[in-house]
C-alpha cells in the first residue's frame, strides 16, 4: 500500500494511536478513493456521498471488513479533516442562511455539555433540522432571527400534529428538542406553547405476554439472545438498560442488577434471576477471552461518561468497564472518532424478539418492552406489593405502575359473559 497517499491523515491517525501504523495507509486509501468519488457526484449530500460509496463497494464483492474498515476511516477524515467540506457541501445547506450551521454547532455543543446520550444528540439535532427545513420549504421564508419565535414554534408543532399526524410522543420529543434549543442555545423564551394543537393519545393498557407464551418465544431464541430476552423479562430492564449494562453493574453475590443514569438519569437496582447466573457467568467469560484479545491489539476501550474519562482516564480500558453484551466489531465513535468495542445494537435485540414472537405465532404486538411490562404483571399477580414493583421499575411516582394493577384486574377478576351464563343453564 503506497504510503505517501494522504500523509497528514496517516500521520495523525498514528499520533493519536487511533490504529497501528501499518493500518493507517489503508486507511488513507479509502480516504483517497472516497474523495475521487465524491468529486464526480458533488450533486449529492455528503451523507450520500458517503452511503453510495459504500454501497459500490459493497456492489464490487468487496469484504466485510473492508467496508467496514473504509467506513470507520471516512467517519475519522470527516471528523478531523474539514478541506473535503468546501466542496461537498450539500446543496440543501448552501440555500440555508449562515446562521444555521452555527446554531447547529451550538445545538451540539450544549448538548455535550449537559451530557446527554448519542441518541438524544441525534434525536434533538435532528428535530432542529426538520423545523428549519418546515421553515424554509412548506412557510417559505427566510431564517432570520426575527423568525426564532414561539409562533413558528408552535405552528411546526401543529403542523406535525395536523399535517403529519405523529404520535404524542414524536410531538413530545420535538417539543422537548426545540425547547431545548431555544431556551440554551438560542437564549430565547417560548411563550404561549399551550395554544399548540397536541397531538393526544388516549388511555393505553400494556401489551403483556402470559407466563406460557413467554417460555414458548424463549424456545425459540438461543444463546447469547436468549441470555438476554431472559434478563429483559427476568429483571424488568429498558432496552437501553440492556445494552448499556456494564460488566460492573452486576452483583452475583446480591442477586442484583445495578441500573446506572436509566430514564431521567435515575439509579436504581433490580433483580438479577438466579436461573441465568452460570450461564451469565459463562457469557462473560467469553466477553473477557474477546476483551483482552482487543487490549493486545491496541483496542480494549469502551465509552464512558465524559467527566469519568477525564477523572479517570485510563479506566476505558479496565474489565469492570466493559459492556455485558458489546458489539462483535469495533467501531468510530462517532463524538470522538476513537476506534472502541460499542455494546450490541438495540436493533439487534428486537430483531431477536420479532423472530421469536413470529416463530410461535402470536396474535400480540409484542415487543422488547412488552417483557418489561409482563414482569410487571407477573409480580403483581405473584404477590409482590405494588411499591416494590415501582423501585424495580424505577418509576417515579407510583400512578405509573398503577397501570398494570388494571391489566391485572382484568387477567385474574374477568367477569363471566352473559352469553357463558346464557348457555350455561
Amino acid at each position: 500500500m503506497d504510503s505517501g497517499i494522504l500523509p497528514d491523515f496517516q500521520q495523525f491517525l498514528i499520533s493519536k494511536g487511533l490504529v497501528p501504523a501499518k493500518v493507517a495507509p489503508f486507511y488513507a486509501h479509502w480516504v483517497s478513493q472516497f474523495l475521487k468519488f465524491a468529486n464526480t457526484n458533488k450533486e449529492n449530500e455528503l451523507k450520500v456521498q458517503v452511503k453510495r460509496f459504500l454501497r459500490e463497494l459493497e456492489m464490487s464483492k468487496a469484504f466485510d471488513w473492508q467496508i467496514k474498515q473504509a467506513e470507520g476511516a471516512i467517519k475519522l477524515y470527516l471528523a478531523n479533516f474539514n478541506n473535503i467540506r468546501g466542496f461537498l457541501q450539500s446543496s440543501s445547506s448552501e440555500r440555508r442562511d449562515a446562521d444555521y450551521n452555527d446554531i447547529i454547532k451550538k445545538l451540539r455543543n450544549a448538548i455535550r455539555l449537559k451530557h446527554f446520550s448519542y441518541s438524544t444528540e441525534r434525536a434533538y439535532l435532528d428535530w432542529a433540522r426538520r423545523f428549519f427545513d418546515y421553515f424554509k420549504n412548506i412557510k417559505n421564508k427566510n431564517i432570520t432571527q426575527d423568525a426564532l419565535n414561539s409562533i413558528n414554534v408552535r405552528d411546526f408543532l401543529t403542523y406535525l400534529a395536523v399535517n403529519r399526524r405523529v404520535a404524542s410522543s414524536t410531538q413530545n420529543q420535538a417539543f422537548n428538542a426545540l425547547l431545548f434549543l431555544f431556551r440554551d442555545v438560542l437564549k430565547i423564551e417560548l411563550k404561549d406553547l399551550d395554544k399548540t394543537v397536541r397531538a393526544k393519545r388516549g388511555p393505553k393498557l400494556p401489551v403483556v405476554l402470559t407466563v406460557e407464551e413467554i417460555q414458548e418465544i424463549f424456545k425459540h431464541i438461543r444463546d447469547e439472545n436468549l441470555l438476554m430476552t431472559q434478563l429483559l423479562y427476568g429483571a424488568g430492564l429498558r432496552l437501553m438498560e440492556l445494552a448499556r449494562l456494564r460488566v460492573q453493574d452486576i452483583d452475583f453475590g446480591l442477586n442484583a442488577i445495578f441500573v446506572r443514569g436509566g430514564k431521567q438519569d435515575k439509579d436504581r437496582r433490580t433483580i438479577l434471576p438466579e436461573y441465568i447466573k452460570t450461564d451469565l457467568k459463562l457469557h462473560l467469560e467469553k466477553v473477557k477471552a474477546a476483551h483482552d484479545k482487543d487490549i493486545k491489539l491496541g483496542y480494549g476501550e469502551v465509552h464512558l461518561p465524559q467527566a469519568l474519562a477525564r477523572k479517570y482516564p485510563k479506566a476505558a480500558g479496565d474489565w469492570c468497564w466493559q459492556y455485558v453484551f458489546p458489539s462483535s466489531r469495533l467501531s468510530v465513535d462517532p463524538r470522538g472518532g476513537k476506534i472502541r468495542r460499542h455494546h450490541i445494537s438495540p436493533n439487534a435485540i428486537q430483531k431477536t424478539m420479532q423472530r421469536g414472537v413470529r416463530k410461535v405465532g402470536i396474535a400480540k404486538h409484542a415487543t422488547v418492552h412488552t417483557l418489561r411490562h409482563s414482569f410487571a404483571t407477573h409480580l403483581l399477580m405473584n404477590g409482590v406489593n405494588i411499591r416494590e414493583v415501582q423501585e424495580l421499575l424505577g418509576h417515579k411516582n407510583v400512578e405509573t405502575t398503577m397501570i398494570y394493577t388494571h391489566v391485572l384486574r382484568d387477567i385474574s377478576n374477568a367477569p363471566k359473559s352473559p352469553l357463558d351464563n346464557l348457555y350455561s343453564t
